[in-house]
């Protein structure tokens, strides 16, 4: 035989429901659950191209989280210095998927196989790491204090964000 319930556990039990105590529980579940969730999955992404061209940079650079306002400068000025640039994206993405080639060999597969897409994994590094888009007259300075090769190095090396002399200083041979 079961040991008799207090009166209030049995009024609980079989009583009406209080659905403020319900509205609770159930928002307390939602933020618990929400908070699961990897912010990066939550949010939306505005353009596919671009979320194209941020995967790839990702997996090239070795990264898993990149800054978003400066992807979408270099993923635009990339776009605007080679006509065929989001469609070589997505094919250089798609081909990454399907043969699940090594980042690190990445090149040296692209380039033994005379692929059309050996020159993007060297401009799509080149930018990230420069800040710069294009090479000659046609080079533009998209990045240069938030560029990689200044960022890895910033907890031990302060590089300017600036010159040190006047306008075009840097261009006359110094005086030894």
């Amino acid at each position: 035989m079961a040991p008799e319930e207090p009166d209030s556990v049995a009024a609980r039990r079989n009583g009406p429901v209080d659905p403020s105590r319900r509205r609770l529980l159930a928002g307390l579940l939602t933020a618990y659950t929400a908070s699961l969730i990897p912010w990066a999955l939550a949010q939306p992404a505005p353009r596919a191209d671009l979320g194209a061209f941020t995967a790839l940079s990702a997996i090239l650079v070795g990264r898993q989280a990149l800054d978003a306002a400066q992807a979408t400068r270099l993923y635009d000025a990339l776009a605007a210095a080679h006509p065929n640039f989001p469609a070589d994206v997505q094919a250089l993405l798609a081909l990454l998927n399907e043969r699940h080639i090594d980042p690190q060999q990445l090149q040296g597969v692209l380039d033994g196989e005379h692929s059309p897409l050996a020159p993007l994994p060297r401009q799509i590094l080149g930018a990230w790491a420069l800040g710069v888009v294009g090479s000659g007259e046609g080079a533009r300075c998209v990045a240069y204090e938030t560029a990689l090769n200044a960022v890895i190095v910033a907890d031990v090396l302060k590089p300017p964000t600036f010159a040190y002399g006047a306008y075009g200083s840097w261009t006359v041979k110094p005086n030894l």
